[in-house]
């Protein structure tokens, strides 16, 4: 669980995880938050390994902290905003579990959620739409929060993000390494800028430049 700024939610997005029929490892990482989610996460129960980056270093990085210490066989990302359910990590497992694949996203397109703000829908569309033409995937949802991997495929791919570069790094080199990727209807209620959601336009682009760059690269790690 990557976690910047997040005061608000941290704490109540921690405790549905924790109430999951799941055996879960959950690893936070706090990525330089400067208002009080130090404090909200020093005081909150559940959190198996506590990590933290003295500064705002990005998501991709954060990630990247966290998946060096997860030791569990299946690994999922969990923002800590409250847009997702992590109840959809049921159905994920049991579609990956069933079989379908060994990387598995929760699609927000499936799950006929309300629409986020135009923008973000369309160039969500937008990306995914770029994924299937550059990789030959057959996705409705790339950049969503919620992508589960049996961990041996995260061991077989070389991560380098920083920011939100995360989702098409991610995408691309999966894609490549030649493992399908299934999708799963899930949950979301959108959140707006004035309620905290980072991404911003200038995202989209580096996204855009991540995946046509890596469909292209002769030295793909």
């Amino acid at each position: 669980m990557p976690v910047f700024n997040e005061e608000r939610t941290a704490a109540e997005m921690i405790r549905r995880v924790r109430e999951l029929p799941l055996d879960v490892e959950l690893i936070v990482v706090d990525d330089g938050s400067t208002d009080g989610t130090p404090q909200v996460l020093a005081r909150t129960a559940g959190i198996d390994r506590l990590l933290v980056h003295e500064s705002n270093r990005g998501k991709g990085a954060a990630i990247r902290t966290g998946l060096g210490q997860a030791t569990g066989d299946t690994v999922v990302i969990q923002d800590a905003d409250l847009e997702y359910d992590p109840k959809d990590f049921l159905p994920m497992l049991d579609a990956m579990d069933k079989g379908a694949a060994k990387v598995v996203y929760g699609s927000r397109i499936l799950g006929h959620n309300p629409m986020s703000r135009p923008s973000f829908y369309l160039g969500g569309r937008l990306l995914s739409l770029l994924t299937n033409l550059l990789y030959g995937t057959r996705i409705t949802d790339e950049p969503t929060c919620y992508k589960m991997f049996r961990r041996e495929v995260l061991a077989d791919i070389d991560l380098r993000c920083e920011g939100f570069e995360f989702c098409p790094e991610v995408t691309a080199k999966v894609a490549r390494k030649g493992y399908r990727i299934a999708e799963v209807p899930i949950r979301y209620v959108p959140r707006d800028i004035r309620e905290g959601k980072k991404i911003r336009w200038r995202d989209g682009w580096i996204a855009i430049r991540t995946l046509v760059k890596l469909r292209f690269s002769r030295d793909l790690p």
